[in-house]
């Protein structure tokens, strides 16, 4: 069932209130190396990020972010740490959305005067908790960073907004235990409506921080909770937006690209498999179209995965049987089985692969 939430405006992408899932990540380059920094957004932007972050430590940040975010391709959240007066100023220099961390942000004073910057600015504020920052008496209470204490720190923010009058908010409380973060998540969304940033804090490397932020995003997607999302991963930061891209894929949450279905082989394969299916998903990676594509080995799964796919072959021995929109449309060998799925994936979407 999807959580109905308010809606916010991060530039021109919507999060919440029915919106698509917006897809964010951070970019890794220095902030005061503008050219570095709008080097990656083009990249980021090219793979299908909606939304980039940037850090924004000091003052000398918020001047280069306001250079960037004059010719980003991407909406910029600016990311705020411990020094509040980098929010205003950030703020000032047009950022889309400040993200602060109510663990160090300082006094509700200081709170107060970010909001006054996003108010003149008309941008919202994400809330963004995280397991390693919480506050030290929140902390003592629960005695670890549970998904209580992940939650109380961030009502207990939510609050010190309201006492200013500002609940243009989003929020995000991140764990790097998949358990913690989803029991967290679940938790909030019974305690608000406003739009939440899904994200497991130092997931990992590529291979495991895909698995665990796949394992998080889909026990709570598939129960309606989460209006945003990042993929943390030690990886360049365009690996975190095919991650997100293909776990949305796999949940059947994607609003374009192209979804894979292949067999994982067996003594029944009578083709080498393996290496045209991966060439087949490489082929497809930079596709913008929706549409399915059916990669299958022998005769058990095969025929009926490939007439249900948008195209798909099915084969045989040494070949394959092509088909488009359920038909058959002809057979060819194994060595050709790429090229004629790129072929008539260019043909059904018009795009050159």
């Amino acid at each position: 069932m999807e959580r109905k939430t308010k809606q916010i405006m991060v530039g021109g992408v919507a999060i919440g209130g029915g919106a698509p899932l917006a897809i964010q990540s951070m970019a890794n380059t220095k902030t005061t190396d503008a050219e570095a920094t709008l080097c990656q957004l083009h990249r980021l932007k090219e793979a299908g990020c909606h939304v980039a972050r940037l850090t924004v430590p000091d003052e000398k940040a918020a001047r280069a972010f306001g250079h960037i975010r004059r010719d980003s391709p991407l909406p910029l959240v600016a990311d705020i740490h411990f020094d509040y007066k980098a929010a205003i100023w950030a703020a000032e220099e047009g950022a889309d959305k400040v993200r602060i961390n109510p663990g160090n942000i300082g006094s509700d004073e200081k709170v107060g005067e970010v909001v006054r910057a996003c108010r003149k600015q008309g941008i919202p504020i994400r809330i963004g908790v995280n397991g390693g920052s919480l506050e030290k008496d929140i902390l003592r209470k629960y005695g670890a960073p549970t998904a209580e204490a992940l939650v109380e720190s961030a009502m207990s923010h939510v609050e010190k907004l309201h006492r200013w009058d500002f609940d243009d908010i989003c929020i995000s409380l991140k764990s790097s235990d998949v358990k913690i973060n989803i029991a967290a998540y679940r938790l909030m969304a019974e305690k608000t409506d406003y739009p939440l940033h899904l994200g497991v804090t130092e997931a990992g490397t590529r291979y495991m921080g895909t698995l665990k932020s796949a394992a998080a995003f889909g026990a709570l997607l598939l129960d309606g909770i989460g209006d945003t999302l990042r993929v943390s991963l030690t990886a360049d930061p365009v690996r975190e937006v095919y991650a997100a891209k293909d776990i949305l894929k796999a949940l059947g949450l994607n609003r374009e690209g192209a979804t894979l279905v292949s067999c994982p082989t067996c003594g029944r394969t009578q083709v080498d498999l393996i290496p045209i299916a991966e060439e087949v998903e490489q082929r497809l990676s930079g596709l913008k179209s929706r549409i399915t594509v059916a990669v299958m080995g022998c005769a058990v799964n095969g025929p009926g995965e490939a007439r249900q796919a948008d195209l798909g072959v099915a084969c045989g021995n040494g070949e394959g049987l092509l088909f488009s929109k359920g038909e058959i449309l002809c057979k060819v060998p194994a060595r050709e089985i790429a090229d004629a799925l790129a072929k008539e994936v260019s043909r059904l979407t018009g795009e050159q692969i």
